[in-house]
């Protein structure tokens, strides 16, 4: 199991919470919840070990387009970047940006 800890500069504020996916055989979870400073902090946790430049290209792309101020974990068991993507699309139509 591999732990990622991802930070990046935000100025969207969100008011809610959102909760999409499940960790199941080749799928994943993303909880997501506003932060009240300009910075938004990921935890991802993956049963696939080795794909840090992997994580940190898709969610280095996520945030230059979506900047939200949140507070995301991810847990991850096996799912492909398109399913990652499809994920994070999921929690931005959850919060209504």
């Amino acid at each position: 199991m591999e732990k990622l800890i991802l930070r990046y500069d935000a100025t969207k504020s969100i008011s809610r919470r959102a909760h999409v996916g499940v960790a199941g055989s080749g799928d994943l979870e993303i909880l997501c919840e506003p932060l009240s400073e300009q910075t938004a902090l990921v935890h991802i946790r993956t049963q696939s070990d080795g794909f840090g430049d992997t994580w940190q290209a898709m969610m280095d792309r996520f945030f230059l387009k979506h900047n939200v101020a949140a507070r995301m974990e991810i847990n991850d068991f096996g799912a492909t970047p398109g399913v990652v993507s499809l994920r994070l699309a999921q929690v931005i139509e959850v919060l209504e940006l």
